[in-house]
């Protein structure tokens, strides 16, 4: 059994405050009877795979009252799906993997993610989370014969096919996340070695959502610590013209699973619980634009 996977659905525990109509006991019984790994796929690629078959955990215990459950964005938890396979299809699409569902006619995210909904509205919960479940399988197959630097577009950005990736398992651990809350279900974190590279992602992720902000961080150095497992140190040029970054003009302490979850939309910047020195203005400022790509 995937060991990430068997992290998940053993560490599986209802609230005890939850109401009667959530994910029960025998239900989640049901979700490891009927567990499946991760796709093989390359090891750059193995924390997208581990949020997918965690994500799938999860789904397999969904009741019909779950399915119709309002979770995010005003979607329910079908159209969250769908939403997550249209993205991954146009992640597919880039690197030349099998695209699943209606034929791609909107090239970005929030119109590709209409069409997939429309088409999935018709069908059932199940065919919509299998639909998404082979559609990520097959990006995954796909990759393990690609190298991790393999440019790859998505919403008119081109970088390594790796990076790309990290940020399709972030969201889809965001989701899971928020599915998981609604449904008052609590699930333990991904494992240290899944979390390091997506906290790297977002750290190198810094000086663009800067820029996207409108805040100029050129000549300018952040001391990054991001505290707990899978967490690390980070010295970022926060100027995306910057050869090298020099001696730190602010530092920022912070848990690295709320780090993540910021970068992903998650969390209010001013409320975050982090230790800030050096700079307090520029430390604001950078937790401030931090969210900047999140979105739908």
């Amino acid at each position: 059994m995937d060991a990430v996977e068997r992290l998940y659905l053993d560490a599986m525990m209802e609230d005890p405050a939850a109401p009667g109509h959530s994910l029960r006991p025998q239900l989640l019984a049901g979700a490891r009877a009927r567990r499946r790994p991760a796709a093989a796929t390359a090891a750059w690629a193995q924390p997208y795979a581990a949020r997918v078959a965690a994500m799938d955990a999860l789904l397999t215990s969904a009741v019909d009252d779950d399915w119709s459950r309002v979770i995010v964005e005003g979607w329910t938890l079908q159209e969250l799906v769908a939403h997550l396979a249209a993205k991954d299809g146009l992640l597919a699409a880039s690197v030349g993997a099998p695209v699943l569902g209606p034929p791609i006619k909107a090239a970005d995210s929030l119109g590709r993610t209409s069409e997939v909904q429309a088409y999935e509205r018709a069908r059932s919960p199940e065919q919509t989370r299998r639909d998404w479940r082979a559609q990520a399988d097959a990006l995954c197959r796909h990759l393990a014969d690609l190298p991790a630097t393999t440019p790859a577009t998505l919403d008119g950005m081109e970088v390594a096919v790796s990076d790309h990736l990290l940020a399709r398992g972030l969201e889809t651990w965001i989701h899971t996340a928020d599915a998981a809350k609604t449904a008052r279900l609590r699930l333990p974190d991904p494992i240290a070695e899944h979390i390091h590279p997506t906290a790297d992602l977002c750290a190198r992720l810094l000086p663009w959502t800067m820029l996207l902000s409108g805040l100029d961080g050129a000549g300018r150095t952040l001391c990054l610590t991001l505290t707990g497992a899978g967490g690390g140190e980070w010295r970022i040029a926060l100027g995306v013209q910057d050869a090298a970054p020099g001696e730190p003009d602010a530092h920022i302490t912070a848990d690295v699973v709320e780090f993540c979850f910021l970068l992903g939309g998650r969390g209010d910047p001013a409320a975050l619980p982090a230790d800030l020195a050096g700079d307090l203005s520029l430390a604001r400022d950078v937790l401030t634009a931090a969210p900047a790509f999140s979105g739908p």
